[in-house]
């Protein structure tokens, strides 16, 4: 084993995080954070959205950002967009990130042995790193090798682990994926990584994946 790839939503973070306070920041703060920000990144994702889905000025771009923050869709400008305002409440010290409590043990022990760690996320790799920076358990990003978002492809395709693969250069059967949703291990697996099922909820009793309640569970074939 070479690589360990990480969903965060369940995985390494309680997906309560995620829905109960960052969707809810961005839904409050987008309005004032659009009408603030003149940043060329910004300007620079909302022409990309007026392009792609046919609107034309930011109250439309504002309407459309909020439903998709309510449908919780995986749209690429809308994750950069969001990843750019979390660092705002991030720095703010509006809220800090969960992680499970056994995460920075376990991903020490693991860059420790040798492994490389990385993160696959439907949220942007910027707000991949501030999850990881601004965390309950401190600074995390020392121990991680890169983040991985939805420019790689949708998570429950293959072909978005073979990008992956590409990117880091290592082969499949060297690489192990966790995640919570079985359709993203399914994926991962059709390609031959190596997968393990997070059962955090304790809601399912078996899986096609090795099925581990937490990481301190995990055991690498030898």
């Amino acid at each position: 084993m070479k690589a360990l790839l990480f969903d965060i939503e369940g995985t390494t973070t309680d997906i309560k995080f995620v829905h109960k306070v960052l969707f809810p920041y961005a839904k409050e703060k987008m309005k004032s954070f659009l009408e603030t920000t003149n940043s060329s990144e910004v300007t620079r994702v909302i022409e990309k959205i007026k392009e792609n889905y046919n609107v034309q000025d930011k109250n439309e771009v504002l309407d459309l950002l909020i439903t998709w923050i309510k449908e919780d869709k995986k749209i690429t400008e809308l994750k950069e967009l969001q990843g750019i305002l979390w660092e705002k409440g991030y720095k703010n010290q509006d809220y800090k990130a969960h992680l499970y409590p056994e995460v920075k043990a376990c991903f020490k022990n693991w860059k420790d042995a040798g492994l490389k760690l990385y993160i696959y996320s439907s949220g942007s790799a910027k707000a991949q790193k501030l999850l990881f920076s601004y965390s309950e358990l401190g600074d995390l990003t020392p121990l991680l090798s890169g983040y991985f978002d939805t420019h790689m492809g949708a998570k429950q395709e293959a072909q978005s682990y073979k990008n992956i693969l590409k990117e880091i250069n290592i082969n499949a059967d060297e690489v192990t994926f966790f995640s919570d949703i079985e359709a993203e291990l399914d994926a991962a697996s059709e390609v031959g990584i190596k997968t393990f099922h997070l059962n955090r909820d304790g809601l399912y009793n078996t899986s096609k994946h090795r099925l581990v309640n937490n990481f301190n569970e995990v055991k690498f074939d030898t």
